[in-house]
């Protein structure tokens, strides 16, 4: 295979912003029909490296090379000219416009006189989704479909093209299991056309499961590239973070207050029913299942951006109505979305503003906010949640995705909820920072907190929570306790089967 022309090559990439140097000679190669895994801590410089190639950076110094002729990007379009696709994890779609338009946007079929050719387009289209086997067609406008749909018109792009090297950044966030099967028979058909595919992920069972080889960063510097099938996740951990994690857990004895949060026969509409549980001060409750269980809505609910149709809730043992977000954060609950950049952050804004957001009223001094009480919130949870940041002023739109999820975290930590729901705590985020927020959400536990905790990811919910509810089309199937729970009682419960010695 390392004969072979790379069908892409970058050659020591440096490039640098105001007190950061981002990547540090970087050289990395994908070759024809490989798929090429790009890892590395959020921070590490993997973005950075991906825009330079896309050309929305320009390195200092470095060369880029295309089947071996090098090459100036100057930006995405003439990147995609040049054969090189990015199918990225931060949708970039217009929602008011159809599928078809936004996988051909820029360059419409044309008729006579510059007319679009809408049979062609959407032929064209159709016959593109039909090889991802979606339940929706080129007409569909992309603002009525789900995010997980949003994603998979994101990777049709990338059959448009006579594509040299295609890039994937985190493309399964949003996916259920039948989607990611989809998309990785598109991987191999694409690799199987000599096309060069760069996976980024922060997934090891997806990295080990499709790649050939993994590069890795590490502090904006490149750590060496192993053979997949000659590593293994410990090695390749190592070389991210320059340790090894320990993800073993003992489960000690729990010392649990009072019941914090009590739910009777709660229900929304067709979107989950007759759900009951509790959780109690001093422990962590885990909620699995898969998409579309009814998982998010539940948190949502609890927060007040849904109204219940049956049920009570309690705190305390005292029954509450939730009405809005205010009533919840006012009893004491706090939800950190699934969705960080759409729910969890205002990206214009900087570190400071933004974890101190939901507080702003209670900092004034007189007519103004008192920037050193702000600061002084902004320095504790940058500390205890290890926040990288050049500056409490930057941007929070400039951070990577672990240091963003973090911020959303001390955002509500800073709140000093008795019950934090945490949807997807470490969707998107590097091994290295999930094993801070884990840890971080036990270290709450201990204090005292009640945690909800959301997760789509089964090692997730094992190593963090105390007791897991299963939950299959809007229904709780079953309640484990962790230390007794097996993988396969939990899927047959997420899959509607009901096995009580399971």
């Amino acid at each position: 295979m390392s004969e072979q022309t790379p069908a892409l090559r970058l050659e020591d990439i440096v490039k640098t912003f105001p007190g950061v140097r981002a990547l540090d000679g970087v050289s990395f190669s994908v070759l024809p029909g490989e798929v090429h895994a790009l890892m590395g801590e959020n921070g590490a410089g993997k973005s950075t490296l991906m825009k330079v190639l896309g050309g929305i950076y320009q390195p200092e110094e470095g060369r880029i090379f295309i089947e071996e002729r090098e090459t100036v990007m100057h930006g995405p379009l003439e990147a995609k000219a040049k054969g090189v696709m990015f199918i990225h994890q931060e949708l970039s779609l217009a929602q008011e416009l159809s599928v078809a338009e936004n996988i051909y946007l820029g360059e419409l079929p044309r008729k006579a006189f510059g007319r679009v050719d809408w049979d062609t387009l959407y032929s064209r289209t159709d016959a593109i989704l039909s090889k991802l086997k979606v339940s929706f067609n080129a007409r569909t406008r992309v603002g009525d479909l789900s995010i997980a749909n949003q994603q998979m018109v994101e990777i049709a792009r990338a059959l448009t093209v006579d594509a040299k090297a295609v890039i994937f950044d985190e493309p399964t966030a949003s996916l259920t299991d039948a989607e990611k099967s989809v998309l990785f028979d598109v991987i191999e058909d694409l690799k199987a056309q000599g096309v060069g595919i760069i996976y980024i992920s922060h997934r090891m069972e997806e990295i080990f499961r499709i790649t050939d080889r993994i590069s890795v960063l590490r502090d904006g510097e490149y750590r060496g590239t192993l053979e997949t099938a000659e590593t293994n996740e410990d090695e390749i951990t190592q070389m991210m973070i320059g340790r090894s994690l320990d993800l073993s857990r003992n489960f000690e004895e729990l010392e649990l207050g009072k019941v914090a949060l009590r739910v009777e026969g709660l229900s929304c509409g067709k979107l989950f029913q007759n759900v009951s549980f509790e959780v109690r001060q001093g422990e962590v409750l885990g909620f699995y299942g898969l998409v579309g269980a009814g998982r998010t809505e539940i948190a949502e609910t609890l927060f007040g951006l849904r109204t219940p149709t049956a049920g009570r809730i309690f705190l305390k043992d005292e029954e509450v109505r939730i009405n809005s977000p205010i009533d919840a954060i006012s009893k004491g609950i706090s939800l950190v979305p699934e969705s960080r950049k759409e729910q969890g952050l205002v990206l214009g804004m900087n570190c400071r503003d933004n974890i101190t957001l939901p507080q702003v009223d209670d900092l004034k001094a007189g007519p103004f906010v008192a920037e050193g009480a702000e600061v002084s919130i902004y320095d504790q949870y940058r500390d205890r949640l290890s926040i990288k940041s050049p500056s409490w002023r930057t941007a929070v739109g400039n951070l990577s995705g672990g240091n963003q999820q973090k911020i959303v975290i001390g955002k509500w930590l800073s709140m000093r909820p008795e019950v934090l729901i945490v949807d997807e705590p470490t969707r998107g985020i590097d091994v290295g920072s999930k094993s801070e927020i884990h840890n971080l959400l036990r270290d709450l536990a201990k204090q005292g907190y009640a945690v909800i905790v959301i997760s789509s990811e089964m090692p997730e919910v094992l190593h963090v929570a105390d007791r897991i509810v299963a939950m299959y089309h809007g229904q709780v199937m079953r309640e484990f306790d962790a230390s007794e729970v097996t993988e396969d009682g939990l899927i047959q419960a997420i899959s509607g089967i009901t096995n009580d010695a399971a």
